[in-house]
């Protein structure tokens, strides 16, 4: 069930990024351009830094630990799902064009 789940929700989500993909429909009516800029360098100085840092050590030891028994029964039911239907804007020719 939990399976069932994740897997549902990874369809959901792959769904509504496709349909991200088509319910906007955008159109450039202007042209970019850059400012002007002026940059002259003079002088300068980046900081320094003396760092002393500990050190960390991974280690890896035995250990017991109670651990449950669990028997787990799967059946299988018939329920209800969300769908989507996707409707993508419609073109529009009588865009003007600057």
């Amino acid at each position: 069930m939990k399976n069932t789940a994740l897997i549902l929700g990874g369809v959901v989500v792959v769904l509504g990024l496709a349909a991200a993909a088509y319910m906007v429909d955008i159109d450039q009516t202007e042209e970019a351009s850059l400012p002007d800029v002026d940059v002259s360098v003079e002088g300068g100085n980046l900081p320094e830094f003396d760092a002393e840092v500990g050190s960390v050590t991974v280690t890896e030891e035995t250990a017991t630990v109670p651990v449950p028994d669990v028997d787990v029964s799967v059946d299988q039911a018939e329920v209800s799902v969300p769908g989507i239907e996707i409707t993508p804007p419609e073109e529009d020719d009588q865009i003007a064009s600057n």
